[in-house]
């Protein structure tokens, strides 16, 4: 099976790699659970319900035929989904990637992405 291309925007530039369909539903599941982490932290401001229950960080890994991802996020550190940013490691033979990117920037074009494979 061939794999599409994801384009991921960051802050200046973007990156493309090979990243199957199935892969990237998966990718997509863990931001969902990322999401819901961050709206649990964010709910838990106010000073009467004290310190937040501290939440599990997402850590996402995925080995292609071409290339490594790896997708990490605190959610402890970020006030809300929409402040957060996710490191991101992408990886080949020839080349290592590390890099931050904002959040909502990678859902969107994670979305763009299954929209374009027809999911």
């Amino acid at each position: 099976m061939s794999s599409a291309h994801l384009t991921l925007n960051l802050t200046e530039g973007s990156v493309s790699f090979s990243f199957s369909p199935t892969a990237a539903r998966e990718l997509k599941a863990s931001i969902d659970e990322l999401m819901n982490r961050l709206k649990a932290v964010a709910s838990k401001t106010t000073p009467s319900s004290g310190k937040p229950n501290p939440q599990k960080p997402m850590e996402y890994r995925h080995k292609g035929e071409e290339v490594f991802l790896e997708v990490f996020c605190n959610p402890n550190i970020w006030a809300s989904p929409f402040a957060a940013k996710v490191l991101l490691t992408i990886r080949d033979s020839n080349l290592r990637l590390s890099t931050e990117a904002e959040l909502t920037r990678v859902i969107e074009d994670l979305n763009q992405y299954l929209e374009q494979v027809g999911d």
